[in-house]
């Protein structure tokens, strides 16, 4: 079962690692090579800890296995803080900090080979593996205290929700490398004392049995999916929310058509053309958010168009029915009511009428809504809505007939 683990968490993290090199249009973020360094490095870590891995390894040279994994673990964390150096300080600032704490990898590495080397030729010293803990613990301990605090400290002050929650999970993961840390300098006391409280050659069964590969096992594999996640989520979530995005577009664009359709057709004057619009950032007229953005803006400017043609009694009419209902003051009821005036104003239009000099009231909320495409859309969803599909919206036109004919005549003659 734990070979499962460890070989599981090696695959996901070479995946990731695929998926950040992978090419995004010629464009990579900053960080990319950093970050699948990372993840490279903590998925040979995890690699190394695979029985038949680690059994290849010591046939060669006993006991090589813990001096890999701790290797690619140290050159993980020099990554993950290369990646922290290029987000935030300038390129060249980032690259001699760099510079500086891939020299420190290479000490700490040369010192742990040097000591594990002297630790075979001294029948596995408890002194020299003590010395052997310490530069791995402080090196791994500095880093995940450093990146922590950075980590949290920029999910403040991130804009995207996605940032935010995968720094935050980021830090949990770096708590959770500290718990390692922690019981590492534990085990340091104990084998400097010669306390022998953490006793050799105990394997662990589970992540959970014996207790302590809750500290040596669960809590580092913890803290490499939780950075591993945090930082990858805002990557894959940006093309995700994008898709979301461009399908809400799309259907709100052919949900919107009906009533664009008869208020453009009372209103012919305020179609744009394609040359006159405003495109979107890529320059396509096909782009949903271009297409959506034009066809919402058309409704508006028709909709005021149609002013001198809302008609007070449609309105009241409308709102009486709404209140009826136990609709009013909610978007829903403002959005029947709206429809109504709507419907009745483009019949007005389409018929001739003579523009009134008491025109209805626009819909509430409309200054709150300027300029949020979002916002908008959502409003003429539910107008559009009521418009195709409610029966006080369908009737408005009946009202503005009654209203417009002269007195003692039958509208329906």
């Amino acid at each position: 079962m734990i070979d499962l683990l460890f070989a599981g968490v090696a695959i996901v993290l070479l995946l990731a690692a695929g998926y950040w090199v992978r090419g995004r249009g010629g464009h990579r973020p900053t960080g990319t090579w950093a970050m699948a360094a990372l993840l490279v490095s903590f998925a040979l870590a995890f690699a190394s800890y695979v029985s038949f891995v680690e059994a290849a390894a010591e046939s060669v040279v006993p006991g090589v296995g813990r001096l890999l994994s701790n290797s690619f673990t140290l050159a993980a964390a020099t990554s993950v803080l290369a990646f922290m150096l290029q987000l935030n300080l300038e390129p060249d600032q980032a690259g001699r900090s760099i510079r500086v704490r891939v020299l420190f990898l290479t000490i700490s590495v040369t010192g742990m080979t040097a000591l594990f080397a002297a630790g075979q030729l001294n029948d596995d010293s408890p002194q020299l593996y003590a010395l052997y803990v310490l530069i791995y613990i402080t090196y791994l301990g500095v880093t995940a205290k450093d990146f922590g605090q950075q980590t949290w400290k920029q999910a403040k002050h991130s804009r995207r929700r996605s940032q935010r929650v995968g720094l935050r999970i980021t830090a949990a993961g770096c708590l959770f490398a500290l718990l390692y840390a922690a019981y590492k300098v534990f085990g340091l006391v104990s084998i400097g004392l010669e306390l022998n409280l953490l006793p050799h050659g105990v394997r662990c069964s589970t992540p959970i049995s014996p207790v302590r590969c809750v500290f040596s096992v669960t809590a580092p594999a913890l803290a490499v999916l939780l950075i591993t996640l945090g930082l990858t989520l805002p990557a894959v979530a940006w093309p995700f929310s994008q898709f979301l995005r461009r399908r809400w577009e799309s259907r709100s664009y052919a949900a919107l058509a009906p009533l664009w359709a008869d208020i453009t057709g009372a209103t012919p004057e305020v179609v744009l053309t394609v040359a006159g619009a405003a495109r979107g950032a890529d320059g396509d007229a096909d782009d949903p958010d271009f297409l959506l953005h034009r066809r919402v803006i058309e409704i508006n400017d028709g909709g005021l168009a149609l002013r001198p043609h809302r008609s007070p009694r449609v309105q009241e009419n409308a709102e009486r029915a709404v209140a009826a209902r136990g609709l009013t003051d909610t978007p829903e009821g403002d959005a029947i009511v709206e429809a109504a005036i709507l419907r009745a104003a483009v019949h007005a239009k389409k018929t001739g009428s003579e523009p009134r000099p008491d025109a209805a009231l626009p819909a509430p909320g409309a200054a709150s809504r300027a300029g949020n495409l979002r916002a908008e859309t959502e409003w003429l969803l539910l107008v559009a809505h009521a418009y195709a599909q409610d029966e006080i919206a369908r009737t408005a036109t009946d009202d503005a007939t009654d209203e417009l004919a002269p007195s003692g005549t039958d509208p329906q003659a």
